[in-house]
């Protein structure tokens, strides 16, 4: 059973295929490294059942078509184009933002970026999901240890958008079920 969670959110949403109408646009942002490319990949039938399939970094910027009641595509975006990111902003509906929760020197860059996505005016409006990767590793940071160190609770109070965090593993699937769900939600009220 575990070895089945091992995959992406593109195969986890093929688990639940509706004719559901529409589309929305994800963007899929985060530091170079973090997991966003092994968070949306599928299997391709190679590679022994268990193991995730392999990634490389992103440069440039990947999309993936979901369909979660209805088609979300999720357009990831490499960490080394974090300054033009801003080129893609426009008809986001929702965002997805991943940190490498075992890698704290990356954290205040991480943090740097975020502050830079709530304060973007054609990103007030869309939904924020900032997912906690890598907890499979021995070395991770707690989620509280986090939320501390990027004072998560006063970018919530401050910022337009509506946060949500959760903690993950893309490499063994831990939480991907959560973040279809959330995108199901949010896309199904932002349509």
């Amino acid at each position: 059973m575990r070895a089945e969670l091992r995959v992406g959110l593109a195969w986890l949403s093929e688990l639940r295929l509706s004719s559901g109408a529409g589309s929305g646009m994800c963007l899929l942002l985060g530091a170079t490294g973090v997991g966003k490319s092994l968070l949306l990949s599928s299997r391709d039938g190679k590679g022994d059942l268990g193991d995730p399939p392999p990634t490389r970094p992103t440069v440039g910027t990947n999309l993936t078509d979901i369909v979660a009641q209805k088609k979300i595509t999720i357009r990831e975006l490499g960490g080394c184009m974090g300054p033009i990111w801003s080129s893609y902003y426009g008809n986001c509906h929702s965002l997805l933002f991943m940190v490498d929760a075992s890698n704290p020197t990356q954290l205040s860059a991480s943090c740097v970026q975020l502050l830079g996505l709530l304060s973007a005016e054609e990103l007030a409006k869309a939904s924020v999901l900032i997912l906690f990767n890598k907890i499979d590793l021995p070395c991770y940071m707690t989620i509280e240890e986090m939320k501390s160190l990027i004072r998560l609770p006063d970018l919530m109070a401050c910022a337009k958008q509506n946060i949500t965090t959760l903690e993950i593993s893309a490499w063994k699937g831990t939480g991907l079920s959560d973040v279809l769900r959330w995108l199901q939600d949010t896309h199904r009220t932002n349509g």
